[in-house]
């Protein structure tokens, strides 16, 4: 049985590049602990997912999004 394909959700909104600076984008695909979404969870295009991962990566540098959520230790 086929699974239906999902749709880029980036694609359809029409971001052509996703920016680091985006909290409110880049928080839909990240789980409850931090961690990035994979594209066949997500349902991210290849080039988006990509864009994603790098933007994440970015904002957790300069410390606009955490690197573990709930971590209380």
């Amino acid at each position: 049985m086929a699974r239906q394909q999902k749709t880029c959700a980036i694609c359809e909104s029409g971001v052509r590049i996703v920016d680091f600076k985006d909290e409110r984008l880049l928080t839909r695909f990240l789980t409850e602990r931090g961690k990035i979404l994979p594209a066949r969870l997500s349902g991210n295009c290849a080039r988006h997912q990509r864009q994603l991962s790098t933007a994440v990566k970015r904002a957790r540098e300069i410390a606009l999004l955490p690197y573990i959520k709930g971590f209380a230790g």
